[in-house]
């Protein structure tokens, strides 16, 4: 697989990590190219058709080095599943993913299942549940069998993110200009990303993430839970 590179997608350089990570480093995706003096250091609140969503998704997730757990509703963004594929190659980061059952048929989706590491998860140090596996789930994935609606991440146990962003097109904003919304065939639903890195808050977030994910886990069926090895 062709490993894009470019200033924020750095995934596999050594050189860039989240363990330094800083909030003020994303003040370049947003519309004023800066945060207020009196930003919050724990927390920050993007805007997707103002702020640079998609590109300040690609920084943050192509620095995991270590962990991501990941709940997503709408996961359509050909280029943030490529950062993931190659986080679910690397044995040594621990990835937890969790898609909702009504949204699922996406290419990305799709991609993401037809993987060794999604047929073999022990080998890859992987864990995906999705709606394209749990077909008995037909009103959703939540504990309580409704959609799983949770849009968020931790990263590293450094940084998390939530929002009412879905990973699609209209969901991020599509940036025909550079830097900035607009151009033909422009696209931006309102939603909002936030980015923090609040210990307590990452702490919770990345709990809930896993009970989540065993929620969904635990409603496959016996057979759908023997999970076929992966070719040798």
């Amino acid at each position: 697989m062709a490993k894009k590179k470019s200033p924020n997608n750095v995934i596999d350089d050594p050189t860039q990590s989240l363990q330094t990570f800083n909030l003020l480093d994303l003040a370049q995706f947003t519309q004023e190219q800066s945060f207020a003096s009196n930003a919050s250091k724990d927390w920050h609140l993007f805007f997707v058709g103002r702020d640079n969503v998609h590109e300040l998704l690609k920084y943050v997730l192509s620095r995991v080095s270590v962990s991501l757990y990941l709940n997503m509703y709408g996961y359509d963004d050909a280029e943030l599943n490529d950062i993931i594929l190659q986080l679910c190659e690397d044995p040594t980061v621990m990835v937890m993913i969790t898609l909702d059952q009504s949204q699922a048929g996406s290419k990305t989706e799709k991609q993401l299942l037809a993987t060794d590491f999604a047929k073999d998860p022990a080998a890859f140090n992987t864990h995906i549940v999705s709606g394209t596996q749990l077909r008995e789930i037909v009103e959703g994935e939540s504990a309580t069998k409704q959609i799983s609606h949770t849009k968020g991440f931790v990263a590293d146990g450094k940084a998390g993110g939530e929002g009412s962003t879905n990973w699609s097109t209209s969901g991020e904003g599509t940036f025909v200009l550079t830097n900035a919304p607009g151009g033909p065939g422009y696209l931006a639903q309102n939603n909002t990303q936030s980015i923090f890195v609040d210990p307590d808050t990452i702490s919770r977030f990345q709990t809930e993430l896993i009970s989540e994910h065993m929620a969904a886990l635990a409603m496959l069926s016996p057979s759908e839970k023997r999970v076929p090895s992966r070719a040798r």
